[in-house]
């Protein structure tokens, strides 16, 4: 097989390397993932720095998991949340906003509830408005838009939720995501 088009592979270990595009290994590797966002202390420093949540693609359905994960923000969390939907006026008594630009303060987390086809543009809008964290909700996954924000100087979290991350790191839920159903006197770490 003779071919001039190469692609560059990132591996895990952060190495790169140049194979031919129509090799079955290249094949392999985009169907694999490669790219490795913040460790949980780095995540964990982020959830305890924010002051500020903006939940894009929030939804006032409560059979949405943005809905439940904007009432546990809201009920767990000393976080300002903004919401960001351009079809809604409301969600849990707060006000909508249509996008990212028309929120009064740059939120320290931009929290995304998108299609994967939509990262890129809500990275974009994250940096005009000069966030510095996009926190990109589980079972979403864009790793080009991933790699796109870190190269812009974003912190980029993906494919994790918000909610499960701050219940953890608070005592509020097991490794696995469960309620622990503990009652704890050890001080959380708000």
């Amino acid at each position: 097989m003779t071919t001039d088009a190469t692609v560059t592979t990132h591996l895990v270990n952060g190495l790169t390397c140049e194979i031919p595009a129509s090799s079955p290994l290249a094949k392999l590797m985009r169907s694999q993932r490669t790219w490795v966002g913040p460790s949980a202390r780095e995540r964990l420093a982020i959830l305890r720095k924010a002051k500020s949540v903006a939940i894009v693609g929030a939804s006032p359905n409560p059979a949405r998991s943005s809905y439940f994960v904007a009432t546990y923000l809201q009920q767990s969390s000393d976080y300002k949340l903004y919401f960001v939907n351009p079809n809604a006026t409301e969600i849990l008594g707060e006000k909508v906003y249509p996008d990212l630009a028309s929120l009064p303060e740059v939120p320290d987390i931009v929290d995304v509830f998108r299609k994967p086809a939509d990262i890129p543009s809500v990275m974009d809008d994250a940096l005009a408005i000069g966030a510095k964290t996009v926190w990109v909700q589980l079972g979403i996954w864009n790793e080009e838009a991933a790699r796109y924000g870190e190269e812009q100087g974003l912190t980029v979290v993906m494919d994790r939720c918000i909610k499960v991350e701050h219940a953890r790191f608070h005592g509020g839920l097991h490794l696995l995501g469960f309620d622990t159903g503990q009652i704890t006197s050890r001080k959380s770490i708000r």
